[in-house]
């Protein structure tokens, strides 16, 4: 299938909350989009992707394109700021974008606030989480700019989250409708996408938002047609023949077994054999032996085809037993060959207890490289945080072999309206 873009046309794009760059990665990979310059908060995301766009796709002026600062502070992103505490002085995205066109604006802002992980988590139920609103600064962003098109995603528990009573979606369709903007009337029946059938080996679920400028395409009724045409026939196109497995992703990556004697390794920071990779983040974290022990135990489980562990209560049953706490919820999760992962979530920062290796002989949670697999990064895509901070930039990243699809589908949705 090709999936470059299929006319002479090279499309400006902004990209917000572009974290260490998973939907950008897909655009560029597509050919026919030119990075006008992105904004994120984080230091070390930042780094990352300033660091891709320079070894992987030759800007020389990467470091200028990447801003690092808090897009709340709307007016001072645009017309620059000085000597911050925490961001330093910059000219501002005015300066960067120079007077160009920008086609089209693309990001998602954090998903904590929607996610019904992080609602059930949060005491208040992330009510007052001021992430419920950073759409809001998105689409200042969008007044500045006017594009032609804009690409917005988040989590599914975007659809039900209500901070304040009123749907989330209800404030985004209003909000996009005031800018002049037409995005699809049933979000949940078109614009809720299952990434895995988009040659992503992972079950995620992720709500892909485009919206149309009336200035550009038309008016509200012709661009819900438009719509409905692009989720309905264009996106398909890009699907993938087979949804790939684990064992697609990552079984060809140096194995890394449990030392005899894990804690006493604890001071050297490793509890399996030293890296023997040079790929760049395939390094297992320290699991204590009671983690192997259980790691083992449940993979063993799998392979055998004993399934003894396979029930929430016996999964729950198996964590009392070995660690003296009670649970609610099940700790762990294993992962099948044969089968797509589970979502690759920013929480593997914390622990990996539900994204095990599922080779029990190596009796482990996946490294930082066997995750950015899973979201379809390449090998040479280098994340430049610490281990913490490489988990959470890769959790939260759109799958770049996803957003170069979207990114072919996104092309000829432009290309049908120059035609028409």
């Amino acid at each position: 299938m090709t999936l470059k873009v299929g006319n002479n046309d090279r499309y400006n794009t902004l990209e917000l909350f572009v974290g260490c760059g998973g939907l950008l990665d897909g655009f560029e990979k597509c050919g026919g989009y030119e990075t006008i310059a992105s904004v994120e908060w984080a230091e070390h995301a930042c780094k990352t992707l300033v660091n891709r766009l320079k070894s992987k796709y030759h800007y020389d002026d990467a470091q200028s394109k990447v801003l690092h600062f808090d897009i709340q502070r709307t007016y001072e992103l645009i017309n620059g700021w000085n000597n911050d505490e925490e961001y330093g002085s910059h000219s501002g995205l005015d300066k960067v974008v120079n007077g160009r066109n920008i086609d089209i604006v693309i990001g998602g802002p954090p998903c904590q606030a929607y996610s019904l992980a992080g609602r059930i988590q949060d005491k208040d139920g992330m009510k007052y989480d001021y992430r419920n609103y950073l759409f809001e600064s998105y689409l200042e962003v969008v007044k500045v700019y006017k594009p032609k098109l804009i690409v917005f995603e988040n989590v599914e528990g975007m659809l039900s989250a209500t901070p304040d009573g009123v749907n989330i979606v209800e404030k985004i369709k209003e909000g996009f409708n005031n800018q002049g903007f037409d995005i699809i009337d049933d979000i949940r029946g078109n614009a809720l996408l299952d990434l895995s059938e988009f040659g992503v080996p992972q079950r995620r679920k992720r709500v892909i938002l485009v919206g149309l400028n009336r200035d550009h395409f038309g008016d509200r009724n012709y661009n819900q047609k438009l719509l409905l045409e692009f989720y309905n026939s264009i996106l398909p196109k890009y699907k993938s023949p087979q949804i790939p497995t684990v064992y697609d992703a990552i079984h060809d990556l140096p194995a890394f077994f449990p030392v005899k004697e894990p804690e006493a390794t604890k001071k050297m920071k490793f509890s399996h054999e030293p890296s023997v990779s040079a790929i760049n983040g395939h390094t297992p974290r320290f699991h204590n032996k009671r983690d192997i022990d259980i790691f083992r135990t449940l993979a063993e489980d799998i392979e055998s085809g004993n399934n003894k562990f396979q029930s929430t209560d016996s999964l729950k049953q198996l964590y009392t037993e070995m660690t003296g706490k009670i649970s609610n919820v099940h700790k762990y999760f294993v992962l099948r060959w044969d089968q797509p992962s589970n979502t690759i979530p920013a929480h593997l920062k914390k622990d990996g207890l539900r994204h095990i290796h599922p080779d029990p002989a190596q009796a482990r949670s996946i490294t930082v490289r066997e995750a950015a697999r899973l979201q379809t990064f390449d090998d040479d895509f280098e994340f430049l945080g610490s281990m913490v901070q490489n988990y959470e930039m890769i959790g939260n990243a759109v799958p770049p072999e996803f957003a170069r699809r979207l990114a072919a589908a996104v092309s000829e949705l432009m290309l049908r309206t120059k035609l028409q």
